[in-house]
């Protein structure tokens, strides 16, 4: 009787051991989608097999760039390629092996092609959005304002204005607000978009900042310094505790150099302040850059370094509430 009483509490030891696994793998890769997703650009150079590349890091989600007017006011992978397909066809691999996507709308290149400046309304960029969203049942999406349209007060509204539509109509979905920022923080464009995101009540889930291109010299110091701004800025306008506003601020970096460098010792320290914090987002631009190469195209990263070692520091990230 002991030997039976001994081997059913082992069996309830093992299936009670899967059974959290299970759960703590489904939770790791749902959380991924936004916290720790790097961008993956399937539109130039020679991009690598997203599938490859999580078998070998641990990535659980990658975000797919970029979405662009392809007719007017209607979305097209780089502005030609449709949404049925070879990059339907990537995120159906993707998912397969486990994975899943954010999709990334707009971008720093293509000045007059974004769909923000496109469309004529916040109604008409939430529906082309939104065919985005339907085509890939989509958990988050991820709007990259950058230049001419970050520095248009009417596009940063009609953007804002699209994603409250959006919410509306999908309220699981999570919203994820991209831009530029100084080594301080925002600078007074991207503290008037956080500001009109709380007056329009957008409901964005995530601010989070591009700490790069902007002067660094030393980058561990310089994004820290940025994103410390950041939540302080989130804090001051939506009245929170800081302890909350780490949780709607996020971190995408650049991994190597061009204009400056950015180390693998610095991702590390990167990981280490968002685990600190709970941010709620800790990713980069791009695994296409995350391998050896030139960094003028954005082909490598211009470091010595093995392929993907930037990716499996975002890997390890996995934010959790305090």
């Amino acid at each position: 009787m002991p030997k039976m009483r001994a081997l059913f509490i082992a069996l309830m030891i093992g299936w009670a051991f899967v059974a959290c696994g299970t759960h703590s793998q489904n939770v790791s890769r749902s959380t991924a989608v936004v916290t720790s997703s790097p961008y993956l650009f399937f539109g130039w150079g020679n991009p690598p097999d997203p599938v490859a590349v999580m078998k070998e890091t641990g990535i659980k989600a990658f975000t797919l760039a970029f979405i662009l007017s392809g007719n007017g006011c209607d979305p097209a992978w780089d502005g030609e390629r449709p949404l049925d397909g070879d990059d339907a066809a990537q995120i159906k691999r993707i998912r397969d092996a486990g994975g899943d996507v954010v999709v990334s709308m707009g971008g720093s290149a293509q000045e007059g092609r974004k769909l923000g400046e496109v469309c004529p309304n916040e109604q008409a960029l939430a529906n082309a959005y939104q065919k985005v969203i339907d085509a890939y049942q989509l958990k988050a999406i991820d709007i990259d304002i950058e230049k001419g349209e970050f520095e248009s007060p009417e596009a940063q509204d009609r953007e804002l204005g699209a994603l409250k539509i959006l919410k509306q109509r999908n309220p699981e979905l999570k919203t994820i607000m991209v831009f530029p920022t100084e080594r301080s923080g925002p600078d007074d464009l991207g503290k008037r978009l956080i500001r009109r995101a709380h007056e329009l009540g957008a409901n964005v889930d995530v601010f989070t900042i591009m700490p790069f291109s902007f002067g660094g010299t030393d980058m561990t110091r310089d994004t820290i310094s940025a994103a410390e701004g950041l939540v302080s800025e989130i804090a001051g306008t939506f009245a929170i505790p800081k302890k909350e506003a780490y949780q709607k601020a996020g971190i995408s970096s650049k991994n190597g150099g061009l204009e400056e460098t950015v180390r693998l010792e610095d991702f590390h320290n990167f990981l280490d302040y968002a685990n600190g914090h709970h941010l709620g987002r800790f990713t980069f631009w791009a695994v296409n850059r995350d391998r050896p190469g030139d960094p003028s195209h954005d082909a490598g990263s211009g470091i010595a370094q093995r392929d993907w070692d930037f990716t499996r520091v975002v890997a390890r990230y996995r934010a959790t509430e305090p």
